[in-house]
Protein backbone atom coordinates (compact mmCIF):
# COMPACT_ATOMS: atom_id res chain seq x y z
CA UNK A 1 0.00 0.00 0.00
CA UNK A 2 2.84 2.21 1.00
CA UNK A 3 4.68 1.61 -1.99
CA UNK A 4 1.51 2.11 -4.48
CA UNK A 5 1.23 5.79 -2.53
CA UNK A 6 4.78 6.43 -3.61
CA UNK A 7 4.45 5.78 -6.87
CA UNK A 8 1.56 8.43 -7.18
CA UNK A 9 3.37 10.76 -5.62
CA UNK A 10 6.00 10.54 -7.65
CA UNK A 11 4.02 10.33 -10.70
CA UNK A 12 2.22 13.64 -9.84
CA UNK A 13 5.51 15.47 -9.27
CA UNK A 14 6.93 14.49 -12.59
CA UNK A 15 3.52 15.58 -14.45
CA UNK A 16 3.66 19.14 -12.37
CA UNK A 17 7.26 19.40 -13.64
CA UNK A 18 6.51 19.22 -16.73
CA UNK A 19 3.48 21.33 -17.19
CA UNK A 20 5.67 23.97 -15.39
CA UNK A 21 8.00 24.05 -18.17
CA UNK A 22 8.80 27.40 -20.13
CA UNK A 23 8.20 25.02 -24.07
CA UNK A 24 4.94 23.17 -22.21
CA UNK A 25 2.97 26.13 -22.57
CA UNK A 26 3.08 28.39 -26.34
CA UNK A 27 1.83 31.58 -25.31
CA UNK A 28 4.98 31.40 -22.91
CA UNK A 29 7.38 29.13 -25.17
CA UNK A 30 7.02 32.47 -27.75
CA UNK A 31 7.14 35.36 -25.12
CA UNK A 32 10.56 33.55 -24.19
CA UNK A 33 11.91 33.30 -27.40
CA UNK A 34 11.01 37.19 -27.70
CA UNK A 35 12.57 38.19 -24.59
CA UNK A 36 15.88 36.07 -25.62
CA UNK A 37 15.64 37.64 -29.12
CA UNK A 38 14.37 34.27 -30.51
CA UNK A 39 13.21 34.00 -34.48
CA UNK A 40 9.31 34.55 -33.54
CA UNK A 41 10.00 38.36 -32.70
CA UNK A 42 7.54 40.39 -34.32
CA UNK A 43 7.99 41.86 -37.76
CA UNK A 44 8.67 45.78 -38.67
CA UNK A 45 5.21 47.26 -39.85
CA UNK A 46 5.16 47.12 -43.73
CA UNK A 47 5.41 50.62 -45.49
CA UNK A 48 2.28 51.44 -46.90
CA UNK A 49 1.71 51.27 -50.62
CA UNK A 50 2.32 54.92 -52.30
CA UNK A 51 -1.34 56.33 -53.26
CA UNK A 52 0.07 59.24 -55.43
CA UNK A 53 -0.41 59.83 -58.81
CA UNK A 54 1.85 63.17 -59.47
CA UNK A 55 1.06 64.75 -63.09
CA UNK A 56 3.57 67.13 -64.46
CA UNK A 57 3.59 69.76 -67.38
CA UNK A 58 6.18 72.22 -68.61
CA UNK A 59 5.34 75.12 -70.56
CA UNK A 60 7.70 75.29 -73.71
CA UNK A 61 5.78 77.97 -75.55
CA UNK A 62 8.23 81.11 -76.70
CA UNK A 63 7.18 83.19 -74.07
CA UNK A 64 7.94 81.08 -71.53
CA UNK A 65 11.04 79.15 -72.45
CA UNK A 66 12.30 81.95 -74.09
CA UNK A 67 11.64 84.50 -70.41
CA UNK A 68 13.30 84.92 -67.41
CA UNK A 69 12.39 82.02 -64.90
CA UNK A 70 12.71 78.96 -67.02
CA UNK A 71 15.95 77.87 -66.36
CA UNK A 72 14.83 78.44 -62.73
CA UNK A 73 11.75 76.24 -63.12
CA UNK A 74 13.72 73.23 -64.44
CA UNK A 75 16.59 73.26 -61.74
CA UNK A 76 13.36 73.52 -59.39
CA UNK A 77 11.63 70.38 -61.05
CA UNK A 78 14.75 68.73 -60.69
CA UNK A 79 14.99 68.77 -57.11
CA UNK A 80 11.58 68.91 -56.75
CA UNK A 81 11.01 65.37 -58.48
CA UNK A 82 13.93 63.88 -56.58
CA UNK A 83 12.48 64.88 -52.82
CA UNK A 84 9.21 63.27 -54.01
CA UNK A 85 10.69 60.13 -55.51
CA UNK A 86 12.96 59.47 -52.78
CA UNK A 87 10.52 60.24 -50.33
CA UNK A 88 13.25 62.99 -48.57
CA UNK A 89 12.25 65.16 -45.62
CA UNK A 90 8.81 63.88 -45.48
CA UNK A 91 7.44 64.97 -49.45
CA UNK A 92 5.25 61.89 -50.53
CA UNK A 93 6.58 59.05 -52.53
CA UNK A 94 4.17 58.92 -55.93
CA UNK A 95 2.98 55.56 -56.98
CA UNK A 96 2.84 56.91 -60.67
CA UNK A 97 4.76 59.56 -62.09
CA UNK A 98 4.11 61.10 -65.81
CA UNK A 99 6.31 64.18 -67.02
CA UNK A 100 5.37 65.98 -70.27
CA UNK A 101 4.90 69.18 -72.09
CA UNK A 102 2.07 70.87 -72.34
CA UNK A 103 -0.01 72.42 -75.74
CA UNK A 104 1.64 71.12 -78.92
CA UNK A 105 2.42 72.59 -82.73
CA UNK A 106 -1.25 72.16 -83.26
CA UNK A 107 -4.45 72.45 -81.28
CA UNK A 108 -5.30 69.58 -79.35
CA UNK A 109 -2.03 67.63 -80.48
CA UNK A 110 -0.84 65.09 -77.99
CA UNK A 111 2.11 64.59 -75.96
CA UNK A 112 4.32 62.18 -75.26
CA UNK A 113 4.32 61.98 -71.47
CA UNK A 114 7.54 60.30 -69.53
CA UNK A 115 7.05 57.78 -66.64
CA UNK A 116 8.60 57.67 -63.51
CA UNK A 117 11.02 54.99 -64.83
CA UNK A 118 12.39 57.39 -66.97
CA UNK A 119 13.68 59.47 -63.45
CA UNK A 120 14.09 57.15 -61.19
CA UNK A 121 17.64 55.66 -60.09
CA UNK A 122 19.21 59.33 -60.99
CA UNK A 123 20.55 62.34 -58.96
CA UNK A 124 19.51 65.20 -59.04
CA UNK A 125 22.16 66.78 -61.91
CA UNK A 126 20.81 63.36 -63.72
CA UNK A 127 17.48 64.44 -62.94
CA UNK A 128 17.91 68.27 -64.16
CA UNK A 129 20.11 66.69 -67.16
CA UNK A 130 16.98 64.68 -68.48
CA UNK A 131 14.91 67.44 -67.99
CA UNK A 132 16.55 69.36 -70.44
CA UNK A 133 17.03 66.68 -72.71
CA UNK A 134 13.09 66.44 -72.80
CA UNK A 135 12.44 70.09 -73.28
CA UNK A 136 15.48 71.29 -74.88
CA UNK A 137 15.77 75.44 -75.27
CA UNK A 138 14.90 75.74 -79.36
CA UNK A 139 11.99 73.74 -79.77
CA UNK A 140 8.94 75.58 -79.25
CA UNK A 141 5.35 74.59 -78.96
CA UNK A 142 3.61 77.22 -80.72
CA UNK A 143 -0.11 76.28 -78.20
CA UNK A 144 0.09 76.26 -74.88
CA UNK A 145 -3.17 73.99 -74.80
CA UNK A 146 -3.97 73.50 -71.33
CA UNK A 147 -7.38 72.07 -72.21
CA UNK A 148 -5.80 68.92 -74.81
CA UNK A 149 -3.53 68.43 -71.62
CA UNK A 150 -6.18 67.91 -68.86
CA UNK A 151 -7.84 65.21 -71.44
CA UNK A 152 -4.46 63.49 -72.07
CA UNK A 153 -4.08 63.04 -68.38
CA UNK A 154 -7.91 62.34 -67.59
CA UNK A 155 -7.13 59.37 -70.48
CA UNK A 156 -3.83 58.11 -68.93
CA UNK A 157 -5.65 58.11 -65.40
CA UNK A 158 -8.56 55.83 -66.92
CA UNK A 159 -5.91 53.55 -69.31
CA UNK A 160 -3.45 53.08 -66.07
CA UNK A 161 -6.46 52.06 -63.89
CA UNK A 162 -5.65 55.30 -61.98
CA UNK A 163 -9.12 56.11 -60.49
CA UNK A 164 -9.85 57.26 -57.19
CA UNK A 165 -6.38 57.98 -56.27
CA UNK A 166 -5.53 61.17 -54.92
CA UNK A 167 -3.46 63.07 -57.53
CA UNK A 168 -1.38 66.26 -58.24
CA UNK A 169 -0.78 68.34 -61.65
CA UNK A 170 1.51 70.16 -61.29
CA UNK A 171 1.93 72.81 -64.36
CA UNK A 172 5.27 74.42 -64.52
CA UNK A 173 4.08 77.88 -66.77
CA UNK A 174 3.61 81.29 -67.35
CA UNK A 175 -0.52 80.33 -67.20
CA UNK A 176 -1.46 82.16 -69.80
CA UNK A 177 -3.77 80.16 -72.05
CA UNK A 178 -3.08 80.69 -75.69
CA UNK A 179 -5.09 78.68 -77.67
CA UNK A 180 -3.37 79.93 -80.75
CA UNK A 181 -5.76 82.89 -81.07
CA UNK A 182 -3.62 85.13 -79.11
CA UNK A 183 -2.77 85.25 -75.28
CA UNK A 184 -4.44 86.29 -72.00
CA UNK A 185 -2.55 89.24 -71.66
CA UNK A 186 -2.73 92.26 -69.10
CA UNK A 187 -3.52 94.61 -71.91
CA UNK A 188 -6.44 92.71 -72.78
CA UNK A 189 -9.94 93.75 -71.53
CA UNK A 190 -11.47 92.07 -68.87
CA UNK A 191 -14.16 90.67 -70.83
CA UNK A 192 -11.76 88.72 -72.89
CA UNK A 193 -9.67 87.63 -70.18
CA UNK A 194 -12.23 86.22 -68.21
CA UNK A 195 -13.45 84.36 -71.43
CA UNK A 196 -10.40 83.13 -71.89
CA UNK A 197 -10.03 81.53 -68.46
CA UNK A 198 -13.36 80.66 -68.31
CA UNK A 199 -12.68 78.11 -71.55
CA UNK A 200 -10.13 76.19 -69.48
CA UNK A 201 -11.98 73.27 -68.92
CA UNK A 202 -10.69 70.14 -66.21
CA UNK A 203 -14.21 68.31 -67.39
CA UNK A 204 -12.09 65.40 -67.94
CA UNK A 205 -10.73 64.66 -64.47
CA UNK A 206 -14.17 65.70 -62.64
CA UNK A 207 -15.09 62.68 -60.97
CA UNK A 208 -11.77 60.48 -61.44
CA UNK A 209 -10.81 60.86 -57.70
CA UNK A 210 -11.95 62.55 -54.58
CA UNK A 211 -8.61 64.53 -54.08
CA UNK A 212 -7.41 65.99 -57.25
CA UNK A 213 -4.84 69.21 -57.60
CA UNK A 214 -4.19 71.46 -60.14
CA UNK A 215 -1.07 73.19 -59.00
CA UNK A 216 -0.14 76.07 -61.67
CA UNK A 217 3.47 77.50 -60.56
CA UNK A 218 5.78 80.56 -61.87
CA UNK A 219 2.73 82.78 -62.84
CA UNK A 220 2.48 86.59 -61.87
CA UNK A 221 -0.23 87.24 -59.47
CA UNK A 222 -2.99 88.24 -61.94
CA UNK A 223 -2.78 85.53 -63.79
CA UNK A 224 -2.64 83.50 -60.89
CA UNK A 225 -6.22 85.29 -59.63
CA UNK A 226 -7.44 84.23 -62.71
CA UNK A 227 -7.10 80.44 -62.37
CA UNK A 228 -8.20 80.99 -59.10
CA UNK A 229 -11.41 83.43 -59.90
CA UNK A 230 -12.52 82.44 -63.20
CA UNK A 231 -11.45 78.53 -64.38
CA UNK A 232 -14.35 76.50 -64.26
CA UNK A 233 -14.68 73.35 -61.67
CA UNK A 234 -16.97 71.32 -59.36
CA UNK A 235 -14.40 68.72 -57.68
CA UNK A 236 -10.87 70.02 -58.70
CA UNK A 237 -8.91 71.86 -56.24
CA UNK A 238 -6.01 74.84 -57.49
CA UNK A 239 -3.23 76.00 -56.00
CA UNK A 240 -0.97 78.79 -57.81
CA UNK A 241 2.27 80.19 -56.81
CA UNK A 242 3.82 83.69 -58.69
CA UNK A 243 7.12 82.86 -60.41
CA UNK A 244 8.38 85.70 -57.98
CA UNK A 245 7.81 83.51 -54.94
CA UNK A 246 8.82 80.39 -56.91
CA UNK A 247 12.01 81.60 -57.79
CA UNK A 248 13.11 82.00 -53.90
CA UNK A 249 13.78 78.30 -53.27
CA UNK A 250 17.16 79.14 -54.26
CA UNK A 251 17.94 82.00 -51.72
CA UNK A 252 20.55 81.02 -49.49
CA UNK A 253 18.95 80.86 -46.11
CA UNK A 254 16.23 78.46 -47.79
CA UNK A 255 18.09 75.91 -49.95
CA UNK A 256 21.64 75.83 -47.83
CA UNK A 257 25.09 76.26 -49.90
CA UNK A 258 27.75 73.37 -49.53
CA UNK A 259 24.55 71.16 -47.90
CA UNK A 260 23.79 67.66 -48.77
CA UNK A 261 20.17 67.34 -50.26
CA UNK A 262 18.90 64.93 -47.84
CA UNK A 263 19.27 67.21 -44.99
CA UNK A 264 17.87 70.73 -46.60
CA UNK A 265 15.01 71.16 -43.94
CA UNK A 266 14.41 74.71 -44.86
CA UNK A 267 14.02 73.77 -49.00
CA UNK A 268 11.32 71.04 -47.68
CA UNK A 269 9.48 73.30 -45.39
CA UNK A 270 9.27 75.68 -47.93
CA UNK A 271 7.78 72.79 -50.47
CA UNK A 272 4.90 71.52 -48.15
CA UNK A 273 3.63 75.63 -47.84
CA UNK A 274 4.26 77.06 -51.00
CA UNK A 275 3.97 74.41 -53.65
CA UNK A 276 2.81 71.29 -52.07
CA UNK A 277 0.42 73.19 -49.80
CA UNK A 278 -3.06 71.83 -49.61
CA UNK A 279 -5.76 73.68 -50.85
CA UNK A 280 -9.56 74.25 -50.05
CA UNK A 281 -12.26 73.38 -52.22
CA UNK A 282 -13.61 76.24 -54.18
CA UNK A 283 -16.57 75.71 -56.94
CA UNK A 284 -16.59 77.94 -60.00
CA UNK A 285 -18.95 77.79 -62.06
Amino acid sequence: MKLRVLKIAILTVALLATSCRPDALPHFNGLSKLKLGGSTAAKAPEAPTPRLVMFVGVDISGSFMNGRYFDDSIQFLARYIYGHLNGIGEMEVPHSLFVGSIGGYKKDEPKTLYPIESFQNRSVEEIEARLHEIFPKGRVNHFTDFNAFFTQVGDMIDQKKLLLKPISIVLITDGDPDLGEGTASASASNTEREAKFHSLSVAPLEGLSRNITVRVLYTDAVTGKDWLDDMPRKRVKVWTQDAIVMKEWKDPTIYLPDTPFEKQTRFFSWVQNNVDFQPRLRRVD
